[in-house]
């Protein structure tokens, strides 16, 4: 009772579009930044290394590298601060939490890129391939009945 009673309260503060990503994606996420009284958007891109939390405490990690340096930071999913994320590009990967990509330099950095077209099964591929005939005649056959 007490865990749907929160879930109400927090569905004012929750938005209402927010764009479909995933850990493994690149993304740049807009943010307001407040000096003085004057706001700007900066804009701050990387590879999402995690997601946790849900509802209103969900948060998700940008990790990119600047200066050979790497830098992440923790952005709220539903902070008003957050102007908008947009998906650059969408990785391939079969872990929920990307810590590993902590230790890599390099080439070895980059995740592979997932495909959006179609994926054909291994059986779909071989009932599209035509049959080959069967051969009539073997060359080194013995003649029957000699």
């Amino acid at each position: 009772m007490s865990q749907q009673l929160m879930e109400m309260v927090e569905q004012r503060y929750q938005k209402e579009s927010l764009p479909e990503f995933r850990v493994g994606d690149t993304v740049d996420v807009h943010q307001k930044i407040v000096e003085g009284n004057k706001t700007r958007t900066q804009v701050f891109n990387g590879v999402v290394i995690a997601r946790k939390g849900r509802g209103i405490n969900e948060v998700f990690t940008v990790r990119r590298i600047v200066n050979n340096e790497g830098v992440e930071r923790v952005f709220p999913v539903h902070s008003r601060l957050i102007g908008k994320i947009d998906v650059k590009r969408r990785g391939k990967v079969r872990r929920a939490k990307l810590y590993f990509l902590r230790d890599r330099v390099g080439k070895a950095r980059k995740l592979r890129e997932l495909r959006s077209g179609k994926a054909t099964t291994k059986s779909q591929k071989t009932a599209a391939a035509p049959k080959a005939a069967p051969d009539v005649e073997a060359k080194d056959a013995e003649p029957v009945g000699v």
